[in-house]
């Protein structure tokens, strides 16, 4: 009969990795106390020795189901891909599953929540909706703990993993205005959302002397196309010489509907957008956009919510840093 391999103990781990057993466990348990070079060489040693531990086992004990929820309002966006994935990372590290729903319905409506918030469903929420009804995770009722990441809500006492959005406006405008535009169009969000108001805000502080035309949207690629046949049907003299797109599909989609109609980007009018989703640096031009740092926000949000799990205290807010990418989507005027 063939002998099954010794099973792998915490102590093989700690000898490959170079740490105490303890400092396994912990890494094992709450990654977010651990250094993350120490984290990073535990995690190797775990993956080179195969070591399984009894999630099942661990999750009975504490009475807990081992997943967290990620509530998304469009999954169809590929703009969540990363940070679903850098969250995902982190939470299997700690032994957690992610689950992941979408918040609205085929008609752009939202859902009803109450069957993500069972505890007996999951040990955690992280939503990425800032238009879910404050009510729905605020009524009373016992819900696991919840993180706001991305969008947050600004009437709920909720923590919230998030980017610079203000300054991610005034880094677009001012670059815009720095190559010498005076008249700029954006191509906002739905006007109650979040992120439209802190972008639009950041915008409008980013230069004075800059003239500043609104085109509604709502961060989609049919937004983008409205907004490209609504300037080119200005007047020649009042079409903005600049657009900042408060989403990389909108300017996608404004950028390639004005390349059918015969316009030139940058020649014509030059075009940043805002996110830095992975196409856009493979576009023809490339898109000039304000990058958000999509996985470490999911990675910090899954910190978070494995701290709140525990019950320990953590920041109200997390706040990461835009970067400018430029690219071939922008000129001097």
């Amino acid at each position: 009969m063939e002998k099954l391999p010794p099973r792998i103990k915490l102590a093989d781990v700690a000898r490959l990795a170079g740490v105490s057993a303890s400092t396994v466990s912990r890494v094992l348990s709450n990654p977010g106390l651990v250094a993350e070079a120490t984290r990073s060489a535990v995690i190797e040693a775990v993956e080179a020795s195969g070591y399984r531990m009894n999630h099942a086992a661990r999750n009975l004990r504490k009475q807990r189901t081992g997943s967290v929820v990620a509530l998304v309002p469009n999954l169809g966006n590929p703009f969540f891909a990363k940070i679903l994935d850098g969250m995902g990372r982190e939470l299997a590290s700690a032994g957690y599953d992610l689950l992941v729903a979408d918040t609205m319905d085929g008609q752009g409506r939202h859902i009803a929540l109450q069957r993500f918030l069972d505890p007996s469903r999951a040990d955690g929420i992280i939503l990425l909706d800032g238009l879910v009804p404050a009510g729905d995770l605020l009524g009373g009722i016992d819900i696991p703990p919840v993180v706001t990441a991305c969008e947050w809500i600004e009437d709920a006492d909720l923590p919230r993993v998030m980017f610079d959005n203000h300054k991610g406006g005034r880094m677009a405008v001012r670059h815009l205005r720095d190559l010498g535009h005076r008249h700029v169009g954006l191509i906002g969000g739905p006007e109650e959302n979040v992120l439209h108001k802190a972008r639009l805000a950041g915008a409008g502080a980013a230069a004075p002397d800059v003239r500043l035309t609104v085109f509604s949207g709502d961060f989609t690629l049919q937004a983008g196309h409205a907004a490209a046949m609504q300037w080119q049907a200005l007047p020649p003299a009042e079409r903005p010489g600049a657009i900042f797109a408060f989403s990389d599909e909108m300017a996608c989609a404004f950028v390639a509907t004005l390349q059918r109609h015969g316009f030139s980007v940058p020649r014509d009018v030059s075009v940043v957008g805002f996110d830095d989703i992975e196409l856009v640096s493979h576009l023809s031009p490339a898109l000039t956009t304000i990058r958000q740092p999509k996985r470490e926000i999911g990675r910090q949000a899954a910190r978070i919510i494995l701290e709140r799990i525990e019950g320990r205290d953590v920041p109200p807010m997390t706040l990461l840093e835009p970067r400018l990418m430029l690219r071939e989507t922008t000129a001097p005027a």
